[in-house]
């Protein structure tokens, strides 16, 4: 984590106020968070619309913080304690992180897209992490505060730092490339994602390369060739850099080639640049190209082949994302982070590919930020939901009715249940679940269905006899 004097905090985040006694003053990490705040953090009161972290500038001393930065349009307490005071704390924040990072000799990998870029976050981290001390985003860190934060949590001697970044709209993430500035860019992927302020997936594509605009000169583009939207648009895009693209495709830099899958994770073999096989214990097909990217940044920082498996075997994998969970006589695949066409397929075809389990239920939830076509979105899957591989689908909020309404003409009625809350979903899931069943959750990350995977997880059991 950062370790600087108030002289160089203030300095760095281009503020003001210091006393001169104040100025040696040691500083051993950041905190926005009066719950989490630790002994010797500099605190950074964020306000937002419906808080003022100013206000809480009492806890945050009891809980350790050292100093606080300030803004300048708060009064300042009557307190016998270290204010550096700026205009905007959100953006001495990102001022403070920036600086740090140019201090650093760490490589930076800087990851976004539609979907994939946090399972390739964690499956990249692990691989760097067989050579070199990693650190990575942890959760779901990839926005305006989280990363800033990230980088702040680096070490002196941090060697590899993969950073998560999310965008919902165009100027975010020339913002944190600004702050990142990462030796080596991956897009994974282009989906229907924040379509209510992007409109298309081409708007979606221009949004996601904004992360080209801070990186390295030198540094690495990696971007999953396969993707329709993104190779229409990369073809009006003037590409500064070097670039590797990886998929099945054969113009491929890195190529892969799924050969087996099952409960255990998948097997697939790297054709290209080398021929390798490779084991990743992550279930979902989708998780393959996630790896193929993963192995392009360790191939790019040297890492040889046979530590590239052992990273692949190790890798931490953040959770409610393709988390397969045994319970008491069955099994749930929670994937209930977050929610769009592209990953709902996804995970379906994960769900469809799993063999030996009695029945088989899909509890589908609402996809959110998908705009104007957001119905249609829905009646989509609704239309597509292979009626041979689902016994049941249940599904909860206003917009997931939809899917299962363009389902039964081929589902029938008793197979499909529309929900109004959590509570009925959990009983109604409790009606008609089997011995050795597994279950998808799937929606987006507000619904918190990851409620009913806890309840079914603690509530639902099944004996040896029911299971066969």
């Amino acid at each position: 984590m950062i370790k600087r004097t108030l002289q160089e905090i203030q300095l760095m985040s281009k503020g003001t106020g210091i006393k001169k006694e104040d100025k040696d003053i040691l500083i051993e990490g950041v905190s926005t968070d009066t719950r989490t705040i630790k002994e010797g953090q500099l605190f950074v009161p964020l306000v937002g619309d419906k808080f003022n972290g100013h206000k809480f500038i009492n806890q945050a001393i009891e809980g350790g913080a050292r100093a606080s930065l300030w803004s300048k349009n708060e009064p300042i307490p009557n307190l016998d304690f270290p204010f550096i005071l700026v205009d905007d704390t959100l953006l001495a924040l990102q001022q403070l992180a920036k600086e740090y990072r140019q201090q650093l000799k760490v490589k930076v990998i800087g990851i976004t897209g539609s979907n994939g870029k946090t399972t390739t976050k964690d499956i990249t981290a692990s691989l760097l992490s067989t050579k070199y001390k990693t650190k990575k985003t942890m959760g779901n860190y990839n926005n305006f505060i989280g990363v800033p934060l990230t980088l702040l949590s680096l070490d002196e001697d941090t060697e590899m730092a993969v950073v998560e970044m999310g965008t919902e709209m165009f100027g975010e993430l020339s913002t944190l490339t600004a702050i990142v500035k990462p030796d080596v860019a991956i897009i994974t992927s282009i989906g229907e994602a924040h379509l209510e302020h992007l409109l298309n997936k081409e708007n979606v594509a221009k949004a996601k390369l904004e992360i080209l605009e801070g990186l390295d000169p030198e540094g690495l583009f990696i971007y999953f060739g396969d993707d329709p939207t993104l190779k229409k648009v990369l073809k009006d895009y003037p590409i500064k850099h070097k670039a590797l693209s990886y998929g099945t495709e054969e113009h491929n830099h890195y190529r892969c080639r799924l050969n087996s899958m099952d409960q255990r994770g998948l097997s697939f073999t790297l054709e290209a640049p080398t021929h390798k096989d490779f084991i990743l214990p992550i279930l979902g097909e989708h998780n393959m190209y996630n790896a193929t990217a993963a192995i392009a940044v360790a191939r790019y920082f040297n890492i040889p082949l046979d530590l590239i498996q052992e990273g692949l075997y190790q890798v931490d994998k953040t959770g409610m994302r393709d988390e397969l969970i045994y319970a008491k006589g069955f099994a749930i695949l929670n994937d209930s982070y977050k929610s769009n066409p592209d990953s709902l397929q996804a995970a379906l075809n994960t769900l469809y590919s799993m063999k030996g389990f009695n029945q088989k239920i899909a509890v589908i939830g609402d996809m959110l930020g998908l705009g104007k076509d957001e119905v249609r979105a829905h009646e989509k899957i609704g239309l597509t939901i292979d009626e041979k591989e689902v016994d049941y689908l249940l599904t909860i909020g206003p917009l997931a009715k939809h899917i299962g309404e363009a389902a039964k003409d081929r589902f029938g009625k008793d197979r499909i249940i529309h929900c109004e809350d959590k509570k009925e979903l959990i009983n109604k899931v409790k009606e008609v679940i089997q011995g050795n069943s597994l279950m998808l959750v799937k929606a987006s990350r507000s619904l918190g269905l990851e409620e009913v995977v806890e309840a079914l997880s603690r509530e639902v059991s099944f004996s040896q006899e029911e299971m066969k």
